[in-house]
């Protein structure tokens, strides 16, 4: 089967991570996953919530927004509307876990590290972009904590990188456009270290049932691509 956009079905989208984008935050980047584009952000904060108080550890969370004119018809501010809605909790909520993953909370003192990502320009994956990307900016603030306020000990266990997998026309494919993933039979998100070790499985039989070997599969394509991924996440990182 060869894609609309001429990709094998076991191929992913052009990948670009550009480092320092904006110019205050301690870490930030701009993803690009084929036409999708999130900035990420990560910016520390010398406090934490309620619950990490005199725990002498750190937090690490998010926030995700999908902004107006990142979609073909406009998306409202979800602060214009006065509330969050269900699948941004859900989102945010992803990417907070799949960072602290890979971080020692006690090793970065007690303070927060504010995970941002803003969805320029959607294209299917946002979600899994934005852990990508996500991850870069992570280990920058976690650099700037090295530099500026000398904490010892390693922050960071590992990499963690996300993205989508899903049947469409009974054919399994790696990262989903967003033509694909609205048409797709079953859409799936997985989140792995960069060793490989599962971090979140996200599966949906959207319209159709799936088996015990398309399962295998597409887990088998994830696991490509965020090899491929953990990669260009190493080569953007090695960048000065």
């Amino acid at each position: 089967m060869m894609r609309k956009d001429g990709r094998k079905p076991d191929e992913m989208r052009p990948v670009l991570i550009e480092r320092n984008y904006t110019k205050f935050s301690q870490g930030s980047v701009l993803i690009q996953v084929g036409n999708t584009k999130v900035i990420c952000t990560a910016s520390v904060d010398d406090n934490v919530p309620p619950h990490k108080k005199n725990s002498g550890q750190g937090w690490v969370t998010a926030e995700y927004s999908l902004l107006p004119g990142s979609t073909p018809k406009r998306v409202s501010r979800e602060s214009s509307r006065g509330k969050v809605g269900g699948r941004t909790h859900e989102i945010q909520r992803l990417i907070g876990r799949s960072m602290r993953a890979v971080v020692n909370l006690s090793a970065i003192g007690e303070r927060t590290i504010w995970i941002d990502c803003d969805v320029i320009q959607a294209d299917g994956g946002t979600r899994v972009a934005s852990i990508t990307g996500a991850y870069v900016a992570l280990v920058d603030a976690i650099n700037w904590l090295k530099d500026n306020v000398g904490i010892t000990g390693e922050p960071l266990s590992g990499s963690v990188a996300a993205v989508s997998v899903g049947v469409v026309d009974s054919v399994p494919l790696l990262d989903l456009c967003y033509e694909e993933d609205v048409s797709a039979d079953v859409d799936m998100n997985v989140v792995l270290t960069g060793e490989g070790k599962y971090i979140e499985l996200q599966g949906t039989a959207e319209k159709q049932t799936f088996s015990e070997e398309e399962l295998a599969q597409m887990i088998g394509q994830a696991k490509k691509g965020i090899s491929e991924l953990t990669l260009i996440q190493k080569e953007a990182l090695d960048k000065t």
